[in-house]
């Protein structure tokens, strides 16, 4: 945008980084492009914990910070220890603050004279060779891939010939701009700088977010930008849809979504109860949610979606390492566990929380297998908690019972923290001893026989009543850790009986009971697709 302030024209490029943990990569790739950040304190709450992860990921990478405080119309405001926690935990200098009210308005014009004031304007050489950015890209059915980019050193004009130094590809550029507020044609963009640019890119995987490009024989000049790394899934589901005739359909849908975000990985899988399907892979828990709604809003898709599940690694005899995100791939039985070394991984949580409930919040941690690093008072009501969890714990509706323990005043943050030795086993649904691959979940050994409970109490409700008896089982491996009975029908063949010897009926009945027998050896359960989707639909 262009702001005219004392008498000159600025043209500032604003970039909303996203609040949650899940974006952490958006976020470190926004702070890469920028030179200075705002940083943005609830006056009600103060520095939370998602603040104080993006404070230290902004200060590793020099930017250069302002303070604002927002909410000070609210009863319950505190600027002022807002402002002490700022200072003496993060040493900036508050004296400049911006306090403001994004509700009313009130001083929300203060907030871009105190950027033009305090933080730094762009550094670069024109004269240098090209060092370009890739900030964010998208799809257009017409352009093909349109890349945002910030000019480090060098110019960028329509006829350029670049070069990727994640993929070695080369690209003639079309045309490029700047985004005022959308895609506004220039003759050149030029060092500090970012804009829009048509490279002629056809497959949106080649347009790796944080990657480096140069002009076409200065590809040994150019140093490529620090942080480059690939988006990694932590959390995987199975999508299936209700009705298998829209399956294409909806195939379509998906991998146009997938077109616009880089960061989901997607493979076709097929499930025996379930049908054709997708193996799909997320940065979390909310990220798979938002890709949920917008294909149920934008695309009238209706999926069935199994539980989140996080890639396991197991390593046999030989060190061979495997990645498994898919639990029906997981090894089963003790012959296997004895051969193989298995491993889940692992997150260091940071959580932010007021000091009454933090007896609450560290007995969730350890119901959850968490292992405390450290306690820190941050204030004298605050308290910072970190724990070592493991990743499953925390995609298993772990934020939800946080808030809900706290009364949503609890902040949570994570950062990967590698994978550790686990008695992780696969808790596979049997259904007359045939197991139903559509329900299987790989867990600590120690859940097993309540989560094997619950499993089969519920699925117990979805099945009908057959001539034979149906077992529901839940087994790790041959050991079976709980067991539901569904009755069989039973037809009253007495019921032609009108008197006579009590043998007759004894007959009756033991011919009925050699029938069942033979009934359940040869009969087949049938159950209905509906069944899955009521046993796997989210509790409301």
């Amino acid at each position: 945008m262009l702001y005219r302030y004392k008498g000159l024209d600025y043209l500032f490029n604003l970039v909303d980084t996203p609040g949650h943990v899940d974006f952490r990569a958006e976020v470190s790739s926004s702070f890469r492009s920028s030179d200075s950040a705002i940083l943005l304190v609830d006056a009600s709450q103060g520095v939370q914990a998602q603040t104080v992860a993006n404070f230290f990921l902004a200060f590793s990478q020099g930017l250069s910070l302002i303070p604002v405080i927002n909410k000070i119309d609210l009863p319950s405001a505190d600027a002022e220890r807002a402002l002490d926690q700022m200072k003496m935990h993060f040493e900036l200098d508050t004296a400049k603050a911006v306090m403001v009210s994004a509700k009313t308005g009130l001083n929300v014009e203060s907030i871009l004279p105190a950027v033009i004031e305090q933080a730094p304007s762009p550094v670069g050489s024109a004269e240098k060779p090209l060092k370009m950015l890739l900030v964010d890209s998208w799809y257009d059915n017409y352009k093909g891939v349109i890349l945002l980019v910030r000019i480090f050193d060098g110019t960028l004009k329509a006829g350029d010939n670049i070069t990727s130094f994640a993929t070695g590809k080369r690209y003639l550029i079309g045309e490029v701009g700047i985004m005022h507020p959308l895609e506004t044609k220039t003759s050149t963009l030029f060092a500090g700088q970012i804009g829009y640019c048509y490279p002629g890119m056809k497959k949106s995987n080649e347009a790796k977010i944080g990657d480096t490009f140069t002009t076409v024989g200065h590809e040994n000049v150019v140093v490529p930008c620090a942080g480059f790394e690939e988006p990694k899934p932590m959390v995987f589901v199975g999508a299936f849809p209700l009705d298998q005739s829209d399956f294409n359909r909806l195939d379509d849908s998906i991998n146009q979504l997938v077109t616009n975000d880089r960061s989901v990985t997607l493979q076709k899988e097929a499930s025996e109860a379930l049908g054709q399907g997708w193996r799909m892979g997320f940065l979390g828990t909310l990220h798979a949610s938002v890709f949920e709604d917008r294909l149920r809003q934008e695309h009238g898709g209706s999926l069935i979606i199994t539980a989140p599940t996080v890639p396991y690694k197991v390593i046999d005899k030989h060190g061979k390492e495997t990645i498994i995100s898919n639990p029906a791939e997981f090894p089963s039985g003790d012959l296997d566990f004895k051969q193989l070394e298995r491993l889940e991984p692992y997150v260091l949580a940071n959580i932010t929380v007021p000091e009454e409930y933090l007896g609450k919040v560290i007995e969730l941690c350890e119901a959850n297998r968490g292992t405390q690093q450290e306690l820190t008072f941050w204030t004298a009501t605050q308290v910072i908690l970190k724990y070592r969890l493991p990743l499953a714990e925390l995609v298993a509706d772990f934020f939800g019972k946080l808030k809900g323990l706290t009364k949503g005043y609890a902040s949570l943050d994570y950062e990967d923290a590698g994978y550790e030795k686990s008695d992780i086993v696969r808790l596979q649904l049997l259904v007359n001893k045939v197991p139903v691959d559509a329900i299987s979940q790989v867990m600590h050994r120690s859940q097993v026989q309540r989560i094997g409970k619950q499993w089969v109490v519920k699925f117990k409700e979805f099945v009908q009543r057959e001539l034979f008896e149906v077992v529901i089982q839940a087994a790790v491996g041959r050991q079976i850790v709980a067991r539901e009975t569904v009755k069989a029908v039973r037809k009253d063949v007495t019921a032609k009986l009108y008197g006579g010897d009590r043998t007759r009926r004894m007959k009756l009945l033991a011919k009925q009971k050699e029938g069942r027998k033979k009934l359940q050896a040869i009969g087949q359960v049938t159950i209905e697709q509906k069944s899955f989707q009521n046993f796997l639909q989210k509790p409301a």
